[in-house]
């Protein structure tokens, strides 16, 4: 998705409303656009469940 006008704007909503979001790697409202039409990879949720992405994401990401 487009970071400047799709995921932080969602990203901001979720976050407020408890849920977190995430590239996986950091989260989505800490990147710092670098171009307008930047892209990113984007994991929204409740809490519970993007902490049960991340630690499947960073188990299968150190091998």
């Amino acid at each position: 998705l487009r970071l400047l006008y799709e995921c932080n704007p969602i990203a901001y909503v979720m976050e407020k409303a408890g849920g977190l979001a995430t590239t996986g790697d950091k989260d989505i409202l800490d990147i710092v656009p670098t171009e307008i039409h930047q892209k990113a990879p984007v994991v929204m949720g409740s809490s519970e469940d993007v902490q049960e992405f991340l630690e499947i994401y960073r188990k299968h990401k150190a091998k």
